[in-house]
């Protein structure tokens, strides 16, 4: 009896707190193909494909390209991840599928508190938003929450652990049904 109060109880904590947020898609991350190529598959709120990213290997300057495109497989641009500076910090460049830059995302070190955050930028080096991952829990899932130029949390992403095909799976919430959270 005392387990399934504790369970109710639990459920009711969870259910409170996703209550301001939607489900708007995933993001499904496989293996390593045998060319070096990892591809990750993204998905809408209702599960279909709506276009996927593929990373290579890092090249000779120690650079690393996805490559992202639609559901039809058509190039809608690209993000770029050089090496990490003297300072720790680690920057990918986004750009559209002209080749022109659209902004960037530099990701720090992590805190004493085991956060990392990643501040997202418009093509204009202007601040847009900022990205904050926490520890991963005890249930081997990792949080990271989003959030707008203001710091209002606007979404959150979370990580399971990968299974036993390999493939590692991200959800996507918003608070406003915004689709595109975690695009910058």
């Amino acid at each position: 009896m005392k387990k399934l109060i504790l369970s109710v109880i639990i459920a009711s904590f969870a259910t409170i707190a996703n209550a301001q947020y939607y489900g708007v898609g995933s993001s499904t991350t496989g293996r390593t193909d045998i060319f070096g190529n990892t591809t990750t598959t993204h998905r809408n709120g209702y599960g279909s494909t709506t276009g996927s990213s593929t990373t290579g290997r890092t090249d000779i300057f120690g650079n690393s390209t996805t490559t992202h495109r639609n559901e039809y497989g058509q190039s809608v641009g690209s993000s770029t991840t050089g090496r990490t500076d003297i300072f720790g910090n680690t920057t990918t460049t986004h750009y559209d599928s002209y080749g022109h830059s659209t902004g960037s995302s530099t990701t720090g070190k992590t805190d004493i508190f085991g956060n990392t955050t990643t501040t997202h930028r418009d093509s204009y080096g202007n601040v847009i938003g900022t990205s904050t991952t926490g520890k991963t829990d005890i249930f081997g899932n990792t949080t990271t929450t989003h959030r707008d130029s203001y710091g209002n949390t606007i979404g959150t992403s979370t990580t399971g652990r990968t299974d036993i095909f390999g493939n590692t799976t991200t959800e996507q919430r918003s608070n406003n049904q915004n689709t595109n959270i975690w695009s910058w």
